[in-house]
């Protein structure tokens, strides 16, 4: 895949360069084009302001409007696409803009792997400094046959996995992780509780633990897969194991994939939530 950028300068706007630039990013974010349609825009671009206001304050907020501004209207309007957006802090802060293909789509299901020690990421609620460590245990995961990994607490608390938000079922009531459990603030969780209200299921915040989600009905939530069940589990020690599945996915995936939408002219001027 192409390493082209597409720097942010306040004279010139969105410049290609030939390379990303040295180190790595501070804060990213991506999301899913298709024909020009996006799925929460907006909120991906709230969860990038505040990102930046912790990891890159050298960046202005009105420059990373400035930006986002930018970014939209390059936004293609045929094709699939999957653009990573990045803010680099310290005493060279910038933003780019990654064009990235979208990958073909995935399979409608996945397998997820425990893997045996817990969750070693440093900034678990902002998404970039992690980068590195969880393609690392992505990989790891695909090495015993599975898509994604799973993430849990010290204490055996499930938080999400590698590449996803978790979801979970207890009969008839949508379940989503506590609001103090340490997440990335997962813009399609969002959207699929705001679709909750709308279809007037209960949705309950808790804690699960480590031994109990295999048992409960999980999907997987993230921008370029949307919705996703689980079918299956393999353990740290390589054993698989069916995953409870039910009709309703369908249902809900359908809804979460048709939500996409032309992105809106003054879709930055409210205010960022920090």
């Amino acid at each position: 895949m192409s390493n082209l950028r597409l720097v942010w300068n306040e004279p010139s706007g969105l410049t290609p360069v030939a390379d990303r630039r040295p180190g790595a990013p501070a804060v990213v974010d991506s999301w899913l084009v298709a024909d020009g349609r996006v799925r929460d825009l907006m909120l991906h671009g709230r969860r990038f302001l505040g990102a930046c206001a912790e990891l890159a304050p050298e960046l202005s907020p009105a420059t990373v409007l400035d930006f986002l501004d930018a970014v939209r209207h390059w936004l293609p309007s045929h094709g699939r696409w999957f653009p990573r957006i990045e803010a680099y802090g310290g005493p060279e802060p910038g933003l780019a803009l990654w064009p990235r293909p979208a990958p073909a789509p995935g399979a409608g299901e996945v397998t997820l792997w425990i893997p045996p020690d817990p969750d070693p990421r440093v900034c678990p609620t902002v998404k970039g400094p992690d980068l590195r460590v969880l393609a690392g245990l992505r990989e790891r995961a695909k090495a015993v046959g599975a898509d994604d990994a799973l993430l849990y607490g010290s204490g055996g608390t499930v938080l999400e996995t590698a590449h996803s938000a978790l979801v979970w079922w207890r009969g008839d009531e949508l379940c989503v992780p506590e609001a103090d459990l340490l997440v990335l603030p997962s813009v399609t969780r969002t959207h699929l509780e705001r679709l909750a209200e709308c279809w007037r299921c209960s949705v309950r915040r808790e804690s699960v633990d480590l031994a109990e989600l295999p048992a409960l009905e999980t999907w997987t939530l993230n921008a370029l897969h949307g919705l996703r069940p689980v079918r299956a589990w393999i353990g740290a020690d390589g054993r698989s194991t069916a995953a409870r599945v039910s009709a309703r996915a369908a249902d809900w995936r359908r809804a979460v994939r048709h939500r996409a939408v032309l992105p809106a002219a003054n879709l930055w001027e409210l205010p960022c939530a920090h």
